[in-house]
């Protein structure tokens, strides 16, 4: 197996383990083993499969033919401007999130949108999705649209199963939710957001370009221009 197909099948492996376990083999594997069990096998599979695209994706190296030439200036400033929405739905999906297994998630359904909520019912799904089109856009060879296709289409099509699924599950709630929320990101809401959002994506967006650094050696973010 060449190592791009290497990628393509840890990626398949990646996004269909999710699927599979969030939906079809969820309910009889808990009725089974219990809710703490069934997390327990979701976590193991999740691991094993995201190591096994990493190892494939880096032992792929960072050549191939790119589609065009993602490295300009003019790109950077764009993606790193797109980078702080992202970063700022991915802090502000962890706030109050009626979709997250906790109990209470009938109750937060139960309320008016606020912060990101007011933006996309899936800001977390949203925030990978942006990644995802990032990443292709400054560096769009094989490797990077096999690993950002399988990132980008688990979160959308996550998300419109996870709407099916909690309507089953949560019932009117969720679908008074659904109601009141927008699918589709709406982005003239994001100085709504609210300061633990903006707080929280400020430093997910300065932390995860520094970072960007050390682990591929390719300046990003503010840091490509300020060192």
């Amino acid at each position: 197996m060449t190592p791009l197909l290497a990628l393509l099948a840890a990626s398949i492996a990646f996004v269909g383990g999710h699927f599979a376990l969030s939906h079809p083999l969820r309910a009889p594997i808990v009725s089974r083993i219990g809710e703490n069990g069934f997390r327990g096998i979701y976590s193991v599979v999740a691991l094993a499969t995201f190591a096994w695209v990493v190892l494939s994706y880096r032992a792929i190296g960072p050549g191939g033919s790119a589609l065009w030439n993602g490295m300009g200036d003019a790109v950077w400033i764009a993606a790193t401007i797109a980078m702080l929405p992202a970063s700022v739905l991915l802090a502000g999906s962890f706030i109050r999130n009626p979709a997250m297994p906790a109990p209470g998630a009938e109750k937060l359904a139960a309320q008016e949108p606020h912060g990101v909520f007011t933006i996309t019912r899936h800001p977390m799904m949203w925030s990978f999705a942006i990644w995802a089109g990032i990443h292709v856009l400054l560096s769009p060879t094989p490797r990077q649209l096999i690993l950002a296709g399988a990132i980008a289409f688990l979160a959308l099509v996550g998300a419109h199963m996870q709407d099916r699924k909690k309507e089953q599950l949560m019932g009117d709630a969720w679908a008074g939710w659904e109601a009141k929320t927008s699918f589709w990101p709406r982005f003239v809401g994001l100085l709504r957001a609210g300061v633990g959002a903006w707080v929280g994506g400020l430093l997910i967006w300065l932390l995860a370009t520094y970072w960007h650094i050390h682990t591929v050696e390719i300046p990003a973010g503010v840091w490509r221009w300020i060192g």
